[in-house]
C-alpha cells in the first residue's frame, strides 16, 4: 500500500516541470512578439515622434512661468479615474462612428479669391481644423490632413472623410497656428507637406522642435507662451491665452511642449480658438482681458466622466463660450475621428441643447462648410438621428472650477 501510494506522487513531478516548461516558452514566445512590435513601432514612427527641444529653445521653455520640476503644468492639475478608464470600455457607445458617408462640402477654391464681404468667414475642416478669415489675413489652425491620428500608417484612428479641399487649393496662408502636438493637432505628414510654404508658423513653447526636424526653416517659426503677442501686419494680432491641457508624442516626453489657445484681434473682428482644453476659471479672464468675441471656435468632442479635465465636453464649452464674453459659438474638434467612448453625433447634440437653454447663439457647418457669421446666425442639422447620451444621463464635472 505505501508503495503504490508513492507512485502517483513521483508522476507529478514530471508533470508539473514540463507544465512549467510550456509556461515558460508560451512566455518567451509573448514578450519576444511584444519586443517585436514594439520595435517594429517605434522604427515605424520614429520621424514622426518628433524631436525634443534644446539649446535656446529649451532655455526658453525652463523660463516659462507654466514650467516646474522638468514639465509644463497647468495651474489646475488634471484629475484623472483610473478605474472609470477602464469600465467606460464597457460603457463604450455603440455608434462612435458613422455608417453612412457624412455630406462633406468641397470648397471650390475660387471661392476664398474673394475676401468675404462681412470681413470675416470660418470654414470647418474637421475636428479642429479651421481656416480664418479675418480683417484681410488667413489662418490655418491645427491642420490634419493626414490618414490617422498616429505616429504609424497602419495603426490609429482613421478619418471618417478625405480633407474638403486640398492643401494645394487653400488661399495663401498668412499663419498656420498650432494649439500642442498631440498628433490630431499635429499631424506630421500635414507639416512635411506644407514645410515648405511661405507662410509663419506660431506654435506653443517647445514645437518648434518638430517643426525644424520635419524641415520647416527656423525663421517661419514664432514661439509663444501664453499672453503673448504677434502682430500681422497692421490689421490683426494674435494672442496666446492660456488652456488646460496636456502634451506629448510618446511616453517618454508628456509635457514636455506647452499647449495654448489663440485670440485673433482684427481691426473689425475677434475670434477665439481654444484649441484643447477642459474648463478652467482663466477663461474668465480671457474674457476679460480680450472679449467680447465675434465667434467662438470651441472644442465639444472627446470627452469622459472619467477624465473630465481634459477636455471640456458640450456643456462646459457652452460655459466657456459665456465665459470668454462671445457672441457665435461654432463647435470643434467632433465629427472627423473616434476618439472616446461616446457617440459621434452625441457632442453636438448635447452642445446644441446646451446652447438652447442659455440662449447662446450657435453654428454647426458642414464639414467643408464655410459660413460669415455675421450674415448666416442659422445652420440646419446635417447628422443623423444616432442615439445619444444626455448630460443627465452621462454629466463630464470639471475639477477645481467655482462656479
Amino acid at each position: 500500500m505505501p508503495e503504490s501510494e508513492s507512485e502517483p506522487k513521483g508522476k507529478e513531478k514530471p508533470k508539473k516541470r514540463k507544465r512549467f516548461a510550456r509556461t515558460k516558452r508560451t512566455l518567451a514566445i509573448f514578450f519576444g512578439l511584444l519586443a517585436i512590435f514594439v520595435l517594429v513601432v517605434v522604427v515605424s514612427g520614429w520621424r514622426a515622434f518628433g524631436k525634443a527641444a534644446d539649446g535656446d529653445r529649451r532655455a526658453a521653455m525652463e523660463a516659462s512661468p507654466q514650467w516646474a520640476d522638468g514639465v509644463f503644468e497647468n495651474p489646475d492639475p488634471l484629475w484623472n479615474d483610473a478605474t472609470g478608464m477602464f469600465t467606460g470600455l464597457f460603457r463604450r457607445s455603440d455608434f462612435t462612428t458613422p455608417t453612412s458617408p457624412l455630406p462633406v462640402v468641397e470648397p471650390e477654391p475660387s471661392a476664398f479669391a474673394v475676401p468675404p464681404p462681412s470681413g470675416l468667414r470660418i470654414t470647418w475642416l474637421g475636428h479642429s481644423t479651421m481656416l480664418i478669415e479675418l480683417d484681410g489675413k488667413v489662418f490655418l489652425t491645427d491642420p490634419v490632413w493626414g490618414e490617422k491620428t498616429s505616429p504609424l500608417t497602419w495603426l490609429g484612428p482613421s478619418r471618417w472623410y478625405p480633407p474638403p479641399i486640398g492643401l494645394d487649393e487653400l488661399p495663401d496662408i498668412d499663419a498656420v497656428l498650432i494649439s500642442h502636438d498631440h498628433y490630431d493637432h499635429l499631424d506630421y505628414p500635414t507639416i512635411e507637406a506644407i514645410a515648405a510654404w511661405d507662410t509663419t508658423f506660431v506654435v506653443p513653447l517647445g514645437v518648434g522642435a518638430h517643426l525644424v526636424y520635419w524641415g520647416v526653416p527656423e525663421e517661419r517659426i514664432v514661439t509663444v507662451d501664453w499672453w503673448d503677442r504677434h502682430a500681422f501686419g497692421e490689421t490683426v494680432e494674435l494672442v496666446s491665452v492660456p488652456s488646460r491641457h496636456a502634451s506629448g508624442r510618446q511616453v517618454f516626453d508628456q509635457n514636455a511642449t506647452l499647449w495654448t489657445g489663440y485670440a485673433l484681434m482684427g481691426t473689425s473682428h475677434k475670434v477665439y480658438f481654444s484649441g484643447d482644453t477642459g474648463l478652467f476659471d482663466g477663461m474668465r479672464e480671457i474674457g476679460e482681458r480680450l472679449g467680447p468675441f465675434d465667434v467662438t471656435m470651441i472644442e465639444v468632442g472627446a470627452y469622459d466622466r472619467a477624465w473630465p479635465d481634459w477636455h471640456l465636453g458640450p456643456e462646459n464649452a457652452v460655459d466657456a463660450h459665456q465665459w470668454v464674453k462671445g457672441d457665435v459659438m461654432i463647435p470643434i474638434h467632433w465629427g472627423l475621428f473616434d476618439l472616446a467612448n461616446h457617440g459621434w453625433t452625441e457632442p453636438v447634440e448635447r452642445s446644441v441643447a446646451a446652447a438652447r437653454e442659455a440662449g447662446v447663439t450657435l453654428l454647426t457647418p458642414k464639414p467643408g462648410q464655410s459660413v460669415e457669421p455675421e450674415v448666416t446666425r442659422v445652420l440646419d442639422q446635417w447628422w443623423p438621428e444616432v442615439p445619444w447620451q444626455t448630460a443627465e444621463q452621462d454629466p463630464i464635472e470639471t475639477t477645481r472650477v467655482h462656479r
